[in-house]
């Protein structure tokens, strides 16, 4: 095996200034047949910062799912270990940077109470720009494109013991 070979390539952890830029939504699905699952649905407004490409943010989301394990949402979601962190009505995701954490954005009082009581939540990476601000309608309609176009992956995770 060379240096060159890409099963030796990898993808950096992004840094916080990367993470601040990301777009993080949070709910709780209860379906009627299934148990409630919490979400996160972390994005990247398109670029806006200097030397900023959308190649360089797909590079950045990328080293977050390589970092946490992620697997495309088309196949079997994996465990990507416990990753979420809550004090209070504070929450945060181990998105696998040594020193930092993404904090999520006001997470409902539905999503607290789920992830507290040990349930599940499925961490999504889309690879596509999300606009700040988007709704439920849009959130909704951005997934099916990017699970679609195999550009959206997935991992379970749960609240990490203090």
């Amino acid at each position: 095996m060379t240096t060159t070979d890409p099963a030796l390539s990898f993808r950096a952890v992004p840094g916080p200034g990367f993470a601040a830029g990301c777009t993080v939504s949070t709910w709780v699905h209860a379906g009627t047949l299934a148990a409630p699952i919490a979400y996160v649905l972390i994005g990247h407004a398109p670029p806006r910062r200097p030397g900023e490409t959308p190649e360089s943010v797909e590079a950045g989301l990328l080293g977050m799912i390589d970092a946490m394990h992620l697997r495309p949402a088309a196949e079997r979601v994996p465990i990507v270990g416990a990753r979420l962190m809550m004090r209070g009505p504070l929450a945060a995701l181990d998105y696998g940077h040594p020193n930092y954490v993404l904090r999520l954005p006001a997470p409902g009082p539905d999503w607290r109470r789920h992830v507290a009581a040990g349930g599940l939540a499925c961490v999504t990476i889309g690879l596509d720009p999300v606009p700040p601000g988007a709704g439920p309608d849009a959130v909704e309609a951005y997934l099916e494109r990017v699970v679609a176009t195999n550009r959206a992956y997935m991992g379970a995770t749960t609240l990490r013991a203090r």
